[in-house]
């Protein structure tokens, strides 16, 4: 269904610095019915991945396609782009404006897409998916009137109005309470289920990406390092940097990975494996003892293809 191949996305240096690669080449599919986690650290590029996704930043290089057609970044092809395919944000207090009612909040997208059915019952039924029933209670509310999961239920009833066929969910539920998250994920399952939809969830939480998706991507540096299936990838992962985010898991077995050095600057991606100055594999010397330790500091290991199957981007 949305496709990224080659997709490169740079930020300008202030006054003459250096060209920030915010994503460095990601090849990324994401099939019908299907959810994809994108996992990585905080500043890895996941954001900024989903803002070219929908449009909202046009790559520096390669390209998205949905449904098989290249993206038209002319503002009326967008539109069209944007009705299909919806974005879910993360704080849902940030995402509602104060002075709308819910019923003004969920009926927006159907008046800038001048949509000619009867509004009222739209927003009804879009409400009544997101799990806010009977939805009349809530037309005229405002958000500071709602609990937290009730906010993200409208976030994701604003989406749903539309009815498009991909939501990209940026940290769905990271600013609610533990109890209200199994909620919002459930009714994410549920919506996949009954609707055929697919989702790219953005998040730094493996235990979410492990509830709530078929396939995980994980980034580091504005590039993907390892995907494959959920089950494969989180019980199995064959990247350094997985295998470190994995342990300090509070489940996990053995000590936890603690990555030495900072979070890396996209404006100095060094020679060699992007994750090699932190990399405990070519610290420890297994690297060097299996003989690639070379190759992960002078060469940097190829793009890894979008498909479902299993890839890691190590030496």
């Amino acid at each position: 269904m949305l496709r990224a191949e080659g997709l490169h996305v740079s930020f300008p240096g202030r006054h003459g610095g250096d060209t920030a690669r915010a994503v460095d080449g990601v090849d990324l599919d994401l099939r019908a019915g299907e959810i994809v986690a994108l996992v990585g650290e905080s500043g890895c590029g996941k954001t900024t991945l989903a803002r070219s996704l929908l449009g909202l930043l046009p790559p520096t290089a390669g390209r998205v396609t949905f449904d098989g057609r290249p993206l038209d970044y002319s503002s009326g092809a967008l539109r069209t782009y944007r009705k299909r395919v919806q974005l879910v944000l993360q704080d849902p207090s940030g995402s509602l404006n104060p002075r709308h009612t819910v019923y003004d909040a969920v009926a927006e997208g159907l008046r800038i897409h001048r949509y000619g059915g009867d509004e009222r019952a739209a927003v009804a039924e879009a409400l009544s998916r997101a799990g806010l029933r009977p939805a009349e209670r809530f037309f005229q509310r405002y958000p500071h009137e709602l609990s937290g999961g009730q906010r993200q239920r409208v976030v994701i009833a604003g989406a749903l109005v539309l009815e498009p066929k991909l939501l990209v969910a940026d940290e769905p539920v990271a600013s609610l309470d533990a109890s209200v998250r199994g909620e919002i994920l459930a009714l994410l399952l549920r919506l996949r289920d009954e609707l055929d939809l697919s989702a790219l969830v953005v998040t730094h939480d493996l235990g979410l990406a492990w509830n709530i998706a078929d396939r995980v991507a994980v980034m580091y540096l504005g590039r993907i390092v390892e995907t494959g299936s959920v089950e494969q990838v989180l019980s199995a992962p064959r990247h350094p940097y997985t295998q470190a985010l994995l342990s300090v898991l509070p489940d996990a077995p053995g000590e936890p990975v603690v990555l030495a050095g900072e979070p890396p600057d996209p404006s100095r991606i060094s020679a060699g494996c992007r994750f090699h100055a932190r990399c405990p594999v070519l610290a420890s010397g297994e690297a060097e003892r299996a003989g690639v330790a070379d190759a992960c500091l002078t060469r940097d290991p190829e793009i890894l293809g979008g498909g479902g199957e299993e890839q890691a981007a190590c030496h």
